[in-house]
């Protein structure tokens, strides 16, 4: 059961990160995303290699139905999901990513977790605007960019991730 929840609920985000894409770009400093989230919220059972072809379908799909530029979230989520378990070791604990567990904002925090979706952003809209400006625009309206984009979608991607790992009821 829980895997068919999250399947269907990570079908459904990455139709809300299209949505996203299509209607939601007010301006050119921002760019919303919760496809960091997304990965970061794949269950550590699933190693580092299968996560990466999900990150890859994901954004790759968000491209062709959405972005307009074919590779652009696909080549930044892929470092994103590389990092992934590392990212849960150092933030959530060595023991959390051993034995496959679920994370949530209950058992491990609030503050473990946004340091780590923070990283996540980080290293997404690192590749991504340096790839979509591609030396182009100027190096402040870039910093402007990335710091817009990284507070805004920090937002989108706490509510992503407290969607994806809910804790059931007992």
């Amino acid at each position: 059961m829980r895997r068919t929840y999250f399947g269907i609920s990570f079908f459904l985000l990455v139709i809300v990160q299209m949505i996203l894409c299509n209607y939601f770009q007010f301006t050119p400093l921002l760019t919303l995303s919760i496809l960091p989230a997304m990965i970061l919220c794949v269950p550590l059972s699933i190693g580092t290699p299968i996560c990466m072809i999900i990150a890859f379908a994901t954004g790759l799909s968000v491209d062709l139905f959405a972005e307009g530029i074919i590779g652009l979230n696909t080549a930044a989520i892929l470092p994103v999901a590389f990092g992934r378990r590392t990212l849960m070791s150092i933030f959530l604990g060595e023991d959390l990513v051993a034995r496959g567990d679920r994370f949530s904002f209950r058992k491990n925090g609030i503050e473990k977790i946004s340091a780590a979706l923070a990283i996540s952003y980080a290293v997404f809209f690192i590749f991504y605007i340096a790839l979509d400006g591609a030396g182009i625009r100027p190096f402040w309206f870039n910093v402007i960019r990335f710091l817009f984009s990284m507070l805004l979608s920090m937002i989108l991607g706490m509510i992503t991730v407290s969607s994806l790992t809910h804790e059931e009821r007992k």
